[in-house]
């Protein structure tokens, strides 16, 4: 109900059509908006590669953080926010497409820092699911994706976020099958048999349509979109746990962290490399 708050609401089975229609119609413009940079996908997943490769070795890490999750809560279309009460700001957003190859590798080097900040009550971190792609089979892959994720109740979503994006089919391959989606709930403890019925009807594919909708009005033009207190974040704050710790500190109005602070598997980093 929450993800409808404050949103009109035309009386009627013609103001129901025509907001369908706006909303359908938004998607639209912001899939061509997004995609019309299609060709660059391979340049956004090698600014992130090259983003989280800056140890002092030259070589990429893995965000290996294991500790405890802050809540969950639901927000408006789709989102989820995860953070210790009453801890407001500084606001981590992150824009993401579960079959997204560089979300998924955002995933993987910083999504552990990610979720140790919200964690220790350093951040406000709100996941924004959503469809970017418009063609099949990726388009597919995604909406079922997104659906099952906006079917997952909030205390179990972020490992089920995780799970997705560790089963992240190929691109070009169908992949996400209904089938597994509920299976993968199921391992999350997700044995409701409500869950398998909105997987299976596609319960939640309209609010799949409003979160890109709202992706659009947010600016969001590239995926994995990170922002701070409404903000983008650059390269430059995602090339190490430390880069994104001291851009989230500072953004908090608070000292960043010092040099040879550890990552969140215990392993020092060194200085930063100079420019």
């Amino acid at each position: 109900m929450s993800e409808q708050r404050g949103r009109p609401s035309p009386q009627g089975p013609l103001g129901d059509e025509q907001a369908r229609a706006a909303v359908r119609g938004q998607r639209q413009r912001l899939l061509v908006v997004v995609l019309g940079g299609v060709v660059a996908a391979a340049v956004v997943v090698a600014v992130v590669v090259v983003a989280v490769s800056r140890t002092s070795g030259g070589e990429t890490f893995e965000d290996t953080y294991k500790g405890p999750l802050a809540p969950t809560t639901r927000e408006q279309y789709g989102a989820v926010a995860m953070a210790q009460p009453r801890v407001t700001a500084p606001v981590l957003d992150l824009y993401e497409d579960f079959q997204c190859p560089a979300c998924k590798l955002l995933e993987q080097r910083l999504g552990g820092t990610i979720k140790q900040l919200a964690a220790e009550g350093k951040a406000k971190v709100v996941y924004h699911p959503f469809q970017l792609f418009q063609q099949d089979p990726l388009m597919s892959n995604s909406r079922r994706a997104a659906n099952a994720a906006a079917c997952v109740p909030a205390e179990r979503w972020v490992r089920y976020h995780d799970r997705l994006f560790a089963e992240q089919p190929p691109e070009g391959d169908r992949g996400f099958s209904n089938e597994d989606l509920i299976d993968w709930g199921a391992e999350q403890g997700v044995a409701d048999p409500a869950f398998a019925a909105c997987v299976n009807g596609s319960q939640k594919i309209d609010l799949v349509d409003e979160a890109s909708a709202q992706a659009g009005r947010a600016g969001v033009d590239s995926t994995p979109y990170l922002a701070l207190n409404g903000r983008k974040i650059g390269a430059e704050a995602l090339g190490s746990p430390d880069d994104l710790k001291k851009a989230v500190a500072a953004a908090a109005g608070a000292p960043a962290p010092a040099p040879g602070t550890t990552r969140s598997d215990g392993t020092a980093f060194g200085a930063d490399p100079a420019p």
